[in-house]
């Protein structure tokens, strides 16, 4: 089957296209046939080296929408997606023609998406749904999204959406405060630190209970717009790890913060939350993906050297 795969890691130029033998699933296991697989960051972050704990030699890749081809016979012939911690990094991923996972770790695909559009939402919509469910976001929350511009974040801000929240993003620029007013969001633009518990009272007349950041520089300032008991997500930090956390507002206000790490939950875990968050999709209550860039898998090389590059179109490999 054509693939691709790395035997170490630390540049790009460990990866390559390669033919290999067909996996056979074992018991209560299914065989996929890949029908698309969507690109994260964290894809090309593996092959640069950055999760030690990787498996070597290794197909990469985590999300996937396809076909069950082999398997228990509920499966057989169904639409599925799916994503978790194993793929890509403890066995081989999406990028490739077939994959075997546990039977368990499939979701039923919602009729609404094409292979394409699923394959595109498992990373970033099983984080953003972690976020809020542990945020404990519901329809009374006042819900801050900072980086709502990103997949993740405009993730965040769809579920809140639903969740009966109320939404506002944050953004870097006019332009991008634009496309989300577009999608029906609120938003404001990033200022100053010390200017956002301004910005975000003015907008919702009182603090954030939940301040969701997506970029891993703005918790510091997110201590001052945090209500009374609020919680801050968060799933980025500095190139360094650290921050400096004024503690001492944190705790009189009875604030938390809350640690969102997908590759905590395994295709299993993952596949509970597709199942949770998919019939909105399929109730016409989330937006299909759109704008998303279809490539063939045998141009997998150069589409890793974009993502490395910054490119921030949502990229597709069809096997």
């Amino acid at each position: 089957m054509n693939a691709l795969q790395f035997s170490r890691t630390g540049d790009l130029a460990a990866l390559a296209c390669v033919e290999l033998p067909v996996p056979v699933p074992a018991d209560g296991e299914v065989l996929i046939e890949v029908k698309a697989a969507g690109l994260n960051p964290s894809d090309v972050k593996n092959v640069l080296g950055r999760f030690p704990y990787t498996t070597l030699p290794r197909v990469p890749g985590r999300d996937f929408a396809g076909v069950v081809v082999e398997g228990p016979q509920a499966l057989l012939g169904k639409a599925v997606w799916g994503t978790g911690k194993e793929p890509g990094f403890f066995r081989d991923g999406s990028h490739a023609r077939w994959l075997t996972l546990p039977a368990s770790g499939v979701a039923l695909k919602p009729a609404a998406l094409s292979f394409a559009q699923a394959a595109s939402l498992g990373v970033p919509y099983t984080t953003a749904w972690d976020a809020l469910q542990r945020s404990q976001v519901n329809a009374k929350t006042r819900l801050l999204v900072i980086g709502g511009n990103g997949a993740v974040g405009s993730a965040a801000l769809a579920l809140g959406r639903v969740l009966g929240a109320q939404v506002l993003g944050a953004v870097r620029r006019p332009e991008q405060q634009q496309a989300l007013a577009a999608d029906g969001f609120d938003s404001i633009v990033l200022g100053q630190p010390e200017a956002l518990a301004g910005q975000v009272d003015a907008h919702f007349q009182g603090a954030a209970d939940v301040i969701f950041d997506t970029t891993g520089f703005w918790l510091p300032a997110s201590v001052a717009a945090l209500a009374t008991w609020g919680r801050i997500a968060i799933i980025a930090a500095p190139v360094d790890g650290q921050v400096q956390l004024p503690s001492l507002a944190l705790y009189r206000k009875g604030g938390s913060v809350v640690g969102i790490n997908s590759l905590l939950y395994d295709c299993q875990a993952c596949a509970a939350m597709l199942d949770q968050f998919g019939r909105f999709f399929d109730q016409g209550l989330l937006a299909l993906p759109t704008g998303l860039v279809e490539s063939p898998l045998s141009e997998g090389l150069a589409r890793y050297a974009e993502v490395n590059e910054g490119r921030s179109d949502k990229i597709i490999l069809m096997p």
